[in-house]
């Protein structure tokens, strides 16, 4: 594995929504929520992951929006290029454009729907970074993809390419993230991808948060990597208690809906509009997230109509 600066790879990286406007990528929306996270302490940017809705958009569209958030973020915040897909030929075209447009680091989960066997996992990404030199991480999201990897396997592949780096861990299991650590050491980058462990994973060692509520309150999840860093532990459970009821409201339903209407309800989105087959949030579902919102301080509404 190469050696990363302690700098790189760390803190709180946010995977970006995907802003639609009469079906098309907002373009605009899309710029400004990244300008929006750089002046909230992320330290970088996640494009294209499951927050983003990839599997609606094309390959173009895809690809722009990691030249976007690259000609955006302007050398201020890491940007991380989620490649992946379920087809090898369509997750290299990602890649190898990906890094042409200067993505800082790759992110690529596991074919998803295939269920491939272990040995065709190390043989995919062998294939996808053959011919590329910069850091990249396994995207671990079993609950999506219907596979999982093995220590076995992230063995054989950190053999195979010194450029894995690390992953993102959504799975609730900090053992694997503990034998992670006592195999590759402590630098391997590993990134919180479910919101309930963001605090106990970073409190075992994970580098950082790639959590989708990052996209509401960017700056809280900055303040709580920065916090777990200079071990302020006190700081960051306090901080991880204060996230609870939103970071649950995430998935009241299929994420991002209940993420897209409340950064509407905030004004951060102009609509919440999505691809079917995703659909924005029923009124029912509005009406419990004003409350969450409400709750957190962030909105004011008359509780007496929080249907929670």
């Amino acid at each position: 594995m190469i050696s990363l600066n302690p700098d790189f790879l760390t803190g709180s990286i946010p995977p970006l929504i995907t802003p639609f406007k009469d079906g098309a990528v907002d373009h605009e929306t899309f710029a400004r929520l990244i300008d929006f996270q750089i002046d909230n302490g992320a330290t970088g940017i996640l494009v294209n992951g499951t927050t983003a809705e990839p599997s609606s958009l094309t390959t173009w569209e895809r690809n722009r929006q990691i030249e976007i958030a690259v000609e955006t973020a302007a050398g201020r915040a890491s940007v991380i290029a989620a490649t992946g897909s379920q087809s090898l030929a369509e997750t290299i075209t990602l890649t190898d454009h990906a890094v042409k447009a200067g993505a800082d680091a790759l992110l690529i989960v596991t074919p998803y729907y295939i269920k491939p066997p272990q040995r065709g996992l190390v043989r995919y990404y062998e294939e996808v970074v053959k011919t590329h030199d910069i850091p990249w991480m396994i995207y671990h999201i079993p609950g999506r993809t219907a596979v999982g990897v093995t220590l076995e396997t992230l063995r054989q592949i950190s053999r195979k390419s010194p450029y894995f780096v690390g992953m993102k861990h959504a799975v609730n299991d900090l053992g694997f993230v503990s034998a992670c650590f006592k195999e590759f050491g402590n630098d391997f980058r590993i990134f919180v991808g479910l919101e309930e462990l963001s605090f106990p994973m970073m409190a075992v060692g994970a580098q950082g948060l790639m959590n989708a509520v990052g996209n509401l309150r960017p700056r809280a999840l900055a303040d709580m990597c920065e916090a777990v860093q200079n071990n302020n532990l006190e700081q960051g459970r306090r901080l991880h208690q204060s996230l609870l009821e939103i970071n649950q409201a995430i998935f009241f339903d299929t994420n991002p809906i209940p993420m897209k209407y409340m950064m509407k309800r905030l004004g951060l989105l102009p609509t919440n509009e999505h691809r079917l087959p995703m659909v924005p949030a029923t009124p029912e579902l509005e009406a419990r997230l004003d409350g969450v919102l409400a709750r957190a301080g962030l909105l004011e509404i008359d509780m007496g109509e929080d249907s929670q």
